[in-house]
């Protein structure tokens, strides 16, 4: 048997254990036994918002979990595929293969392990707004709206349009969503900042190349349980007509609604609705997750320089850059992470290893 596969196989049963301690991993299979008894209490759904948020708990415990249950009992399989292999030299193909798929899966688990900040665990609230460039940075606002939205479909995540405002000769001056799922707000906040696209401009008849700015921001979307100290006093609401389609009751009445929270000049706005009332809890939910995030860089000094762009313009501000044109392809300006097709990570399959990148890249600062 060689010598390296026995090696790799001790090395996957040690990282094994360390990342069942940094994960809690008998901690969160006690919390789901714990849920799963409350789940099976006949009042359980009397109060559904409660319930709802219950099982969602259960669903982000399980996402970890059961993937470490899956590759403990692959483990001790591997183990017991390896001493057949010392008597039986033709399955070492079979014991190499399933040490790399092992491998994979590992790396994958570790990469979770970095999802521990305080709202890391929650959902996410994206913000797009079209920056520097005209239409096309319109354009491009819509573009990646329909990028993040992909990316959380093929997640498994649900999403919810919170926000829209579309411009009038095309794409949108800004848009919010909510991305709802385990780990969204862990996952999306490393999105933050200035995002760049060149191409050859479908606006401008003489076919000349066009640089285009779209600033994301990402909030953790959290519930009425977590205490968020706004003063009312401290916020002033607008109302006014919500624009582009929706109908004449939309377009007669002042449904829209925007909140600024004057000491930090804090703005979130939403028109989605049709009721005015509708769009008021919307805001007021929407401006709790902004100060949230405010109270997060607050408690991560450190972290907060890197999503200090948001507010730039401009070149030389992108966090990631994004070409059509002379070539195609998208690059992490922090990370370095490369992908050589356009098309890869704007449908949101190739969005996972920017993701990624981000997350390695904050941990190995924060060690």
């Amino acid at each position: 048997m060689d010598a390296e596969l026995v090696q790799r196989s001790k090395k996957i049963r040690d990282r094994l254990v360390q990342l069942g301690d940094s994960l809690d991993y008998a901690g969160k299979q006690d919390e789901i036994k714990a849920i799963e008894g409350q789940m099976g209490q006949p009042t359980f759904w009397d109060d559904n918002e409660s319930a709802q948020k219950t099982v969602a708990q259960l669903k982000g415990l399980k996402v970890i979990v059961g993937p470490m249950q899956e590759l403990s009992t692959s483990v001790d399989d591997l183990a017991a595929l390896i001493e057949m292999a010392e008597e039986d030299q033709s399955i070492a193909d079979e014991v190499a293969a399933e040490v790399d798929r092992l491998e994979g899966i590992l790396d994958e688990l570790e990469l979770k392990a970095l999802l521990n900040g305080t709202n890391d665990g929650a959902g996410a609230i994206v913000t797009i707004n079209a920056r520097d460039g005209g239409t096309d940075a319109n354009d491009w606002a819509d573009m990646m709206l329909r990028m993040y939205s992909a990316w959380a479909v093929a997640s498994d995540y649900k999403i919810e349009l919170l926000d829209r405002q579309e411009n009038e000769e095309a794409g949108i001056n800004h848009a919010s969503i909510a991305v709802r799922g385990p780990m969204a707000y862990g996952y999306l906040k490393g999105e933050e900042g200035m995002h760049r696209l060149v191409r050859i401009s479908p606006f401008n008849s003489e076919g000349k190349r066009q640089t285009s700015f779209a600033a994301v921001s990402v909030s953790p979307e959290i519930d009425d349980s977590i205490e968020i100290d706004i003063e009312k006093k401290d916020v002033r609401e607008d109302t006014y007509r919500a624009g582009g389609a929706g109908g004449q009751h939309v377009n007669k009445t002042d449904s829209a609604v925007r909140l600024t929270h004057v000491p930090t000049n804090t703005v979130v706005q939403c028109q989605n609705e049709r009721s005015q009332h509708q769009n008021r809890d919307t805001a007021w939910k929407m401006l709790r997750a902004k100060m949230a995030r405010v109270e997060e860089e607050k408690r991560e000094a450190e972290e907060a320089s890197k999503y200090a762009t948001q507010a730039r313009t401009g070149f030389g501000s992108q966090i990631r850059n994004y070409f059509l044109h002379p070539d195609q392809r998208v690059k992490d300006a922090r990370t370095g992470h490369y992908v050589g097709n356009f098309n890869s990570v704007m449908d949101g399959s190739e969005l996972q290893g920017f993701l990624d990148a981000f997350l390695r890249l904050r941990a190995g600062k924060q060690q």
